[in-house]
């Protein structure tokens, strides 16, 4: 086909713009040397021939210029970059500009992008929302930061470990590991390395986590403390660890002693805590005595309830507490696990005295939070103290509602658990279907074009999620995953029918 004869060649449309390249209009004065870079050639056409510059294999159709950023906004205006700085964990590509989509939520405080370094991620089952978790904990590795999972309640984290040369602790089902939810980790290592005003001050916040860990547990199974049951909790917890004559040494505890100290009072005890009698002291915490028994011998015996045999390797990249041998005990046994592991690892992780970040995951937030009111205050202590502590809080559960479904309508549990997601800055929302996107754009302020988002582009492949960073404008992300890693993360291989392996000699039946 030959070229239309009304077409500007580029000399033409340079002459009718600007100056043409090397020339300048009759009578025009030479610039000076700023202006005189404009539309100045910067290499040769070929470019040049030295490393790290390049050399092109062939000619360039067109020439290169320089210019200042105002000019070429004016040339390109629909150019966009992304508005997060490229910093932290390559997670895959931002939709809209193109360009490489990075996620480090300690750098998004520093820089005033948000105000917690908390992530929640809400998404259907089989959308990603896994392969997204590890996918961030594995690129944060190359970072320097650490990671615990602190209950993988289906094993899916599990392979990420066994990929980096990890042995994850097994609890449950033909396991030996136990863990003394009531252990003293770090706390008894460094004790004597402080000063009676620091002893003071630790034992007081270990003391009250612990009164907190046990009267949730007592109200996951119905009954719900009074202020007497805590001061009586905290006066049998000081008095085991052997700390009312100072200070001076802690002894280990576990649940069977501190169940032993309620139904079995000596004097001291119930004169303390201003009881008429021996009796009056065990009918009023009857209720709690037998609430701890059930812990000793119900579906949870011998998994928090002995002192810790093993020992947990904190140089690790990843450490993670699997509770995929648990599931034939019930979804509340799981919830009391994690409720346990979530104490546990918060006094662990807390006293690491190295200075260093670390990202907490908790997969199937929603268990816990069922448990009760005691249950929902102890996960909303740990995300307002995300900043203080140098932790990462990252909760993984499927809808909004799982949030909202933790009490009765207008209860104080609903309250504080609608609350939790204003502590987490970070709002991952993959493919969901209509009514759950619509509880979505009602709970975080969605507006039409995030909520079809969540609803349309978001379900057409894995990986694809609506970011909502604060309140900024949503950014649609995809994650993208390396074939080692799709092998890694895939969550689907439990679905897949392995072949059936024959004698050697046979070959398999054939359907007609």
């Amino acid at each position: 086909m030959s070229r239309r004869t009304d077409e500007r060649t580029a000399a033409e449309l340079l002459a009718t713009f600007g100056p043409a390249l090397g020339t300048r209009p009759t009578g025009q004065r030479r610039a000076d040397s700023r202006t005189a870079r404009v539309n100045r050639r910067a290499a040769p056409q070929r470019g040049f021939a030295r490393p790290g510059y390049g050399w092109s294999p062939v000619p360039a159709p067109l020439q290169v210029y320089q210019a200042g950023t105002h000019v070429l906004g004016g040339l390109f205006p629909l150019l966009a970059a992304s508005p997060l700085p490229a910093v932290g964990a390559r997670m895959g590509y931002d939709v809209h500009s193109g360009g490489a989509f990075y996620l480090h939520p300690v750098e998004f405080v520093l820089r005033s992008i948000c105000t917690n370094p908390n992530m929640v991620l809400f998404g259907e089952p089989g959308r990603g929302k896994s392969s997204t978790v590890v996918a961030f904990l594995l690129r944060m590795m190359l970072t320097g930061v650490r990671t615990l999972i602190s209950g993988d309640v289906k094993g899916e984290y599990t392979p990420l470990l066994h990929a980096l040369g990890v042995t994850p602790i097994m609890l449950g089902r033909g396991s030996t590991a136990r863990l003394n939810a009531l252990d003293l980790g770090p706390l008894a290592a460094r004790w004597d390395t402080w000063s009676i005003e620091r002893q003071r001050d630790e034992l007081d916040g270990v003391l009250g986590r612990w009164v907190q860990l046990l009267v949730a547990l007592a109200e996951a199974q119905g009954y719900r403390p009074t202020v007497t049951d805590e001061a009586a909790l905290s006066a049998v917890l000081r008095q085991l660890l052997g700390i009312s004559d100072g200070y001076t040494r802690l002894k280990p505890i576990t649940i069977p002693d501190v169940h032993r100290s309620l139904s079995n009072p000596d004097e001291q005890l119930w004169q303390e805590l201003r009881f008429a009698g021996r009796r009056q002291f065990l009918d009023h915490l009857r209720s709690i005595t037998d609430a701890l028994a059930n812990l000793i011998s119900g579906p949870l015996a011998g998994l928090f309830d002995a002192a810790t045999n093993f020992t947990v390797d904190w140089d690790a990249p990843i450490q993670s507490l699997d509770l995929s041998r648990l599931r034939t005990r019930g979804d509340q046994a799981i919830a009391v696990a994690l409720t346990c592991l979530g104490s546990w690892s918060s006094l662990a992780t807390d006293l690491q005295e190295d200075g260093e970040l670390r990202i907490v995951v908790r997969d199937e937030i929603w268990r816990q939070l069922r448990l009760g009111l005691r249950a929902v205050q102890a996960v909303d202590s740990e995300l307002r103290l995300s900043r203080v502590e140098r932790k990462i809080q990252v909760l993984v559960s499927h809808k909004p509602g799982d949030f909202l479904s933790v009490g009765a309508t207008g209860s104080q549990e609903v309250a504080i658990a609608r609350d939790l997601l204003a502590l987490c800055s970070i709002r991952i929302l993959l493919g969901q279907s209509t009514r759950v996107a619509s509880e979505l754009a009602d709970v975080l302020a969605l507006s039409e074009k995030e909520h079809e988002a969540t609803t349309g582009w978001a379900n057409d492949r894995q990986g694809r999620a609506l970011w909502k960073i604060e309140n900024r404008t949503g950014l649609k992300v995809q994650t993208v995953l390396s074939r080692i890693e799709r092998q890694i993360f895939d969550t689907n291989t439990q679905l897949v029918r392995k072949p059936h392996r024959l004698p050697d000699g046979q070959s398999p039946a054939v359907s007609p």
